[in-house]
């Protein structure tokens, strides 16, 4: 055993072999539909999480989900009977869990007690970037000037867009959403480079295990202080940001950043800020200023430029 996995498992991760570096065109499609599942559960997050804080404090939102994940995580750990993660995947977990478990739930879940979903989906449109960013700073790529001029210009739609709608300054909201970014991309770019050596679905599971000696105590403590108002609504929203978005959509989402690349799978989140968008409307009745999905449709040309100068 040498990295986590047994030897010659049925379940060995798509690009873990040697020769994988291309992928065939079955697994290309193939990891392309499972990024595009991973995009799809995401994008409902922040509807979803809306709907929890109508039941749920953020922070009792934030540890319950990460609680009820990991125990629909370990379940499936503990029924496969999957190896403990050697020891040289632990740093990189950790990171997982930093990012993706903790990170961007809980700064994304405090922005939303004052922003609308739809600002949110718009701010974190650059998510996609910054995690082409991140993998192109882990491998050593260097991107060209192309690359770095749809960047910056995708940056400053984005920052308009987010002054404009809060009359003039940045407010607390975006400064979390603008930090859920930054520890997001990292923990996809990790979570997508160990998705090369054991299967997605242990990468998000093991980060989530590892979270439960603070996520547990950590509930515990936000249930004691925060009032919870059990509701339709809140309930449906707790279930879908803990098993959906939280566990069963990141599964798909490493499978699929490890079959076809971080850069490539990122990109297809571009999809995510216009599906949010219109999830709100639908679910939650918000009404869309004029702004909100023209810089949305700005941001996307930004993006698919540099993923055209990369190539």
């Amino acid at each position: 055993m040498t990295d986590g996995t047994p030897a010659g498992s049925l379940h060995r991760p798509p690009g873990a072999g040697a020769g994988r570096r291309n992928p065939s065109p079955t697994d290309r499609r193939s990891g392309t539909l499972q990024a595009a599942l991973g995009v799809t559960a995401f994008s409902l997050t922040f509807p979803a999480t809306a709907w929890g804080l109508e039941g749920f404090g953020p922070w009792s939102l934030v540890a319950v989900r990460c609680v009820l994940a990991a125990v629909v995580a370990g379940g499936c750990l503990l029924a496969l009977r999957v190896p403990v993660p050697a020891r040289r995947h632990l740093a990189g977990l950790g990171v997982v869990a930093a990012g993706v478990v903790f990170g961007f739930p809980l700064l994304t879940t405090l922005a939303l007690q004052t922003s609308t979903t739809a600002h949110a989906a718009v701010v974190v449109g650059l998510l996609p970037l910054t995690t082409a960013l991140f993998s192109a700073l882990r491998t050593g790529a260097r991107p060209s000037r192309m690359f770095w001029l749809a960047a910056c210009a995708g940056a400053a739609a984005v920052i308009a867009f987010t002054v404009q709608q809060s009359g003039g300054a940045l407010t607390g909201a975006d400064a979390y959403l603008f930090g859920a970014l930054l520890i997001c991309a990292a923990g996809y770019t990790e979570g997508g480079r160990l998705a090369r050596v054991m299967p997605g679905w242990q990468v998000i599971g093991w980060a989530l295990v590892l979270c439960l000696p603070l996520s547990v105590p950590g509930a515990l403590v936000a249930l004691s202080y925060e009032p919870v108002h059990l509701t339709a609504h809140s309930v449906t929203g707790l279930l879908w940001v803990a098993v959906g978005s939280q566990f069963l959509g990141l599964v798909v989402w490493y499978r699929g950043m490890a079959s076809i690349g971080i850069p490539k799978a990122s990109q297809l989140q571009l999809a995510q800020p216009l599906l949010t968008l219109v999830w709100s409307v639908l679910l939650l009745g918000e009404r869309l200023t004029p702004a909100a999905p023209l810089t949305a449709a700005a941001v996307l040309v930004c993006i698919a430029l540099t993923q055209r100068a990369r190539g």
